[in-house]
């Protein structure tokens, strides 16, 4: 039996951006296709907690970023299909700044050499 490192949760916050990113690459998809494809675009280094999910879909849904419309997965069942919305390439637009904002501001901390 091997060991494998933990799966990691999820970052405060990026869960909505990594949604709406992909919805713009994949097209519509189902909730669980979406969390297969954020555990795959990670390498499978996060794992993706569906009580967190679908909450986060019908916020992003209730806020008009994606749109919902029921469909037959792949398998034959009934499921929600999201797709983003013209305010939801915006919003991702305007997160994916912030994102990157925030990661060169961590980054020169980390960078940082200076104590005290």
């Amino acid at each position: 039996m091997t060991s494998k490192s933990p799966k990691a949760d999820v970052w405060q916050g990026t869960l909505a951006l990594m949604v709406l990113k992909t919805l713009e690459a994949l097209g519509p998809l189902h909730g669980y296709g979406v969390a297969r494809r954020i555990e795959q675009t990670s390498d499978h280094l996060l794992a993706i907690n569906y009580g967190t999910l679908y909450p986060q879909l019908m916020k992003l849904e209730q806020e008009g970023y994606i749109g919902g419309e029921w469909g037959v997965s792949e398998n034959g069942r009934k499921a929600k299909f999201y797709k983003l919305t013209r305010a939801g390439r915006r919003q991702l637009a305007r997160a994916t700044e912030d994102w990157a904002q925030a990661n060169a501001i961590l980054a020169k901390f980390l960078a940082s050499k200076e104590t005290g």
